[in-house]
């Protein structure tokens, strides 16, 4: 009945609002954004420490939640374990031991997270469905973060608590059966994060300097040892400790001679390094290094190029790996769990047309058997393949960059989106991309660049991007657009822009620094004031405080002050003449809700035509389906109405409910303190 229900949904859909260019790309369904955006059928599944059970996220009375199933039963079996109906739950994890499932939640989108368990054993209460779940942490404004999950203690996490100081967290030791939380130590010493060896015992440290450095610390009881130490446009990490537990591996990139970060053996006694791996192509950033819990060996190292490169280091991992890979053709395979023995492996399998597939995998006998398919009403045929392409921006740099491009039309004078990721010091990567199909689907290209201050690509290419905010790392984007349309594959009338976080400042300054470039953009939890960002960060990202004033710039400088408001998109509100949505969540404690204010009032007050969408129960992105499906329809129309795409024009009844609640009359929007614009 479901399935059927979808599929009218879709039929209705099909039979929308008009658009032009309809006749064209008629061969292809219009995909109903329920099956894009809505709550996947099943996602996140973990296998129990000693294989017996699985648990995953599927909705419970509306919202996401946690269940439960043995390993063999079918899914109609599952019994839900959590009723958090206020927020969905996102992620969560066994303990050691399999006794209890733990997961994190915060209050509408604050970042303020405690930490849950639920007992799935526990007899249920009278009337009671669902195991009650217990508040471990029950702090109030303090964010819990989690370090280090013994598994030789199975009833103790090692958390981080804010309480006692805002800016940095103490270590304490969490009993999960009783919720007692033991001090280890305080942290009066700027300590970051913290290093347990293969016997769970707390061994290295990591310390962020007041001149932005990070320094890594040997620990011996109250004694902090300095072994390494890396420049504030340096990087550095410990994956873990080697089989012999005195040796590291370490990732770092520092000196002048390294531009890729590389993996080295470190011994933090001596000092002595060899290196241990680094891309062999000489293309990209060492990534991930996953070492065996059982063996202490390292596994595979993983290399994010244009597309998934993985090197193994572990023969028999290798031979069953490939085994699976040959199951799986094109796919590109990711271990998401294993029990303790390693024996069994949960592996999510997805590419660019695939959304992604759970499948369990027993080493000892061989067999791969499929688990469930998160959105398995949509189909691979309909769904549009990602390409990269390389362009040079305005000072010669080489930019790569993803690239979706509509089925059913020939690639010429198409509308298109610039889709610029958050961070920014993050990356687009190859794969399923939800806004990629969705707005394909809709008709537009797509191009998502991996702009200057994009990690992944060595720190040059990182650190070009210090101060160039608005500038070259605009640029980047601006010679995107240039590209596609020398390239005869865009409308140079119908290019939007749309982003969220750095992605949504992106999209500000486009719209305000190139007025001509776009005909439309959607700025998701953008920052508009670059000088009230800064002013106020969360007080927890004091150690990269420094960081953020070398690469954005330094409001206690008067060169740092002028440059920050000349690259703020709100001083250059005056010049926007593209059409504008805002989208904002009401508890953000990134971007903070001034932020969106501030732009909204700065075109209103000009009589400029500006959307407001301001969730009040959502921080940095929306958390809730219905918030984001009303956002999502919203913003299809809107792009619709300008870049002339597709569009659906049906909502649902809570979706069109939500949507009206969350819609903002600019008239009524007032700022918190006058003279925020830092003019």
């Amino acid at each position: 009945m479901k399935t059927l229900t979808i599929w009218l949904a879709l039929l209705l859909a099909l039979a929308g609002a008009p658009y032009p260019g309809a006749a064209q790309q008629a061969t292809v369904p219009l995909i109903d954004r329920e099956l894009l955006f809505g709550d996947p059928e099943v996602s996140g599944a973990q296998l129990s420490p000693d294989g017996k059970f699985l648990s995953f996220i599927k909705p419970y009375n509306g919202t996401r939640n946690i269940w439960v199933k043995g390993l063999s039963e079918p899914f109609a079996k599952a019994r839900p374990m959590t009723n958090d109906q206020a927020r969905p739950v996102r992620s969560y994890s066994w303990s050691r031991d399999g006794r209890y499932l733990l997961y994190a939640q915060d209050k509408g989108g604050d970042e303020n997270f405690n930490i849950y368990a639920v007992d799935p054993a526990a007899a249920l209460p009278a009337g009671q469905v669902v195991p009650t779940a217990r508040d471990l942490t029950g702090l109030k404004g303090v964010r819990v973060v989690i370090y280090h999950a013994p598994l030789n203690d199975p009833n103790a996490l090692f958390i981080g608590l804010n309480d006692r100081d805002k800016a940095w967290h103490d270590l304490y030791k969490l009993n999960l059966a009783t919720g007692e939380k033991t001090l280890v130590r305080q942290n009066n010493d700027r300590l970051t994060g913290w290093v347990f060896d293969w016997q769970d015992q707390l061994r290295l440290a990591s310390r962020s300097n007041p001149d932005g450095s990070t320094e890594w610390l040997r620990v011996a009881g109250d004694q902090l040892t300095p072994f390494y130490r890396t420049t504030l446009n340096e990087e550095s990490n410990v994956v873990g400790f080697a089989p012999d537990n005195q040796h590291i591996y370490l990732t770092t990139n520092k000196g002048e001679a390294r531009d890729r970060s590389e993996i080295m053996l470190f011994d933090p006694a001596t000092g002595q390094e060899s290196i241990f791996a680094a891309d062999p192509l000489h293309r990209v950033d060492a990534g991930e290094l996953v070492l065996s819990e059982k063996t202490h060996q390292p596994v595979f190292l993983d290399f994010t190029d244009d597309r998934l490169r993985r090197v193994w280091l572990d023969k028999g991992f290798e031979q069953d790996f490939k085994a699976v890979a040959a199951q799986l053709p094109g796919l590109e395979v990711y271990p998401a769990s294993h029990t303790t023995d390693e024996r069994l492996w949960l592996l999510n399998a997805s590419d660019a047309t695939h959304p992604t597939t759970a499948y369990l995998f027993d080493r000892q006998t061989k067999k791969l058997t499929q688990q469930y398919q998160t959105r398995p009403l949509l189909l691979p045929a309909t769904l549009a393949p990602m390409t990269v392409v390389r362009y040079k921006s305005s000072d010669g740099l080489e930019i790569p960059a993803y690239l979706t491009l509509p089925k059913g039309v020939p690639a010429k004078n198409l509308p298109v989106v610039i889709f610029p990721h958050g961070g920014p010091w993050g990356r687009d990567a190859y794969g399923f991309n939800v806004f990629h199909q969705f707005l394909a689907n809709r008709g537009y290209a797509v191009l998502s660049p991996n702009f200057r201050a994009s990690t992944g690509y060595g720190k040059k290419f990182l650190n070009a991007g210090n101060n160039e905010w608005g500038q070259k790392m605009q640029d980047d984007l601006t010679w995107g657009v240039k590209y596609l349309v020398a390239q005869g594959i865009a409308d140079p009338k119908r290019v939007g822009i749309m982003g969220g976080s750095y992605g949504g400042y992106a999209t500000l300054a486009g719209v305000a620094f190139t007025p001509d470039l776009y005909a439309a953009g959607v700025a998701i939890v953008a920052p508009s004031n670059l000088m009230t960002l800064l002013n106020s960060i969360p007080a927890y990202w004091e150690p990269i405080r420094k960081q953020f004033y070398e690469r954005m710039g330094d409001p206690g400088t008067e060169a740092g002050r002028a440059q920050l408001k000349r690259q703020s998109p709100l001083n250059s509100a005056d010049k926007i003449k593209t059409p504008l949505m805002v989208v904002q969540g009401a508890n953000d404690p990134r971007v903070n809700k001034a932020e969106a204010d501030q732009i909204v009032v700065a075109l209103r007050d000009r009589n400029y035509p500006v959307q407001y969408l301001l969730a009040p129960d959502e921080g940095h992105g929306f958390a809730r389906p219905v918030n984001n499906l009303a956002m999502i329809a919203a913003s299809e129309k809107f792009l619709a109405q300008y870049l002339h795409g597709r569009y659906q024009a049906s909502l649902t009844p809570a979706v069109e409910k939500r949507l009206a609640e969350i819609t903002v009359d600019p008239k009524t929007v007032a700022l918190a303190a006058p003279g925020v614009a830092g003019k």
